[in-house]
């Protein structure tokens, strides 16, 4: 298919090289014109040098942009150019809000707005195992599939627009949680005189097991923060959380008070650490 993919970050970067390798006909765009460059030496395709030349004429239009009001500017910019029938698919964490209005004027161009969040991180992105969670007509979010496949090892439609989103705030909202446990955990062990490898070993094979654990209890122990998404972007998320809560009414007490966990380790200096940074609050 012809694919349009605008923003090459660590994760669209990679997720872009899996859709040249798939065989697709791919433009890329990026703010910073070096990296689109970059990215076109490395894996071949083409730069745009605009968002609408990259979609021009394009059968599905990828993003991985930065939050809503960054949606909101490339649509408006990319929509036109698009072939008749388009679907776009978002793979930016937003609000719901701005899925649903995204829809809602790509319905009114003949073109398709699929909201697609994805879980899996950047090593989720370089290996091409994300999980993608869809929100959208059914028929755009099956047109859009052959090309999310590139680079996702798990693709569930969730509903109707903004129903991705959805989902990835629960998402975000479990991560909060677990990683706030851990990191608990791992401070109590340490406290306690404990062999920190011998706990893991003896309980990540029972109920206490998780994929933060079996991937994040070692560095956590070393105090290594290098290996994932970053503080800055998870409170961005966890806002998105807090602010859906505010209008569904849901309690979230737990995902609030991590938030602030989170506030405290950017004062620290953490705001490119990666989630797990949660312990170097409680080892300060």
């Amino acid at each position: 298919m012809k694919v349009g993919f605008i923003g090459l970050g660590v994760m669209g970067g990679p997720m872009a090289g899996h859709l040249v390798a798939a065989g697709h006909e791919v433009s890329v765009f990026n703010r910073s014109p070096a990296k689109a460059k970059a990215f076109v030496a490395e894996h071949g395709g083409r730069a745009g040098a605009t968002a609408a030349e990259a979609a021009a004429g394009c059968d599905v239009l990828a993003l991985c942009v930065g939050n809503d009001d960054d949606v909101r500017a490339v649509v408006a910019e990319a929509l036109p150019a698009l072939a008749q029938g388009a679907v776009i698919v978002d793979h930016t964490t937003t609000s719901a809000k701005v899925a649903r209005e995204m829809a809602e004027l790509a319905g009114q161009g003949g073109r398709h707005f699929v909201d697609a969040p994805v879980s899996g991180g950047q090593a989720g992105a370089q290996k091409g195992t994300l999980t993608v969670m869809l929100g959208g007509e059914a028929a755009a979010c099956e047109r859009a599939g052959p090309v999310i496949g590139a680079y996702a090892k798990t693709i569930q439609r969730i509903g109707d627009s903004g129903a991705g989103q959805l989902a990835k705030m629960v998402n975000q909202i479990c991560i909060a949680g677990t990683v706030q446990g851990l990191a608990e955990a791992v401070h109590f062990a340490k406290r306690s005189g404990i062999d920190a490898d011998a706990v893991l070993a003896a309980i990540s094979k029972g109920a206490a097991q998780s994929w933060q654990m079996e991937n994040r209890w070692p560095t956590m122990v070393a105090g290594q923060f290098e290996f994932g998404f970053a503080v800055d972007w998870m409170r961005k998320d966890l806002g998105l959380v807090l602010d859906e809560a505010r209008a569904n009414g849901a309690t979230v007490a737990l995902t609030a008070l991590v938030d602030q966990f989170y506030a405290d380790v950017q004062k620290l200096g953490g705001r490119r650490w990666d989630t797990s940074s949660l312990v170097a609050r409680l080892e300060t």
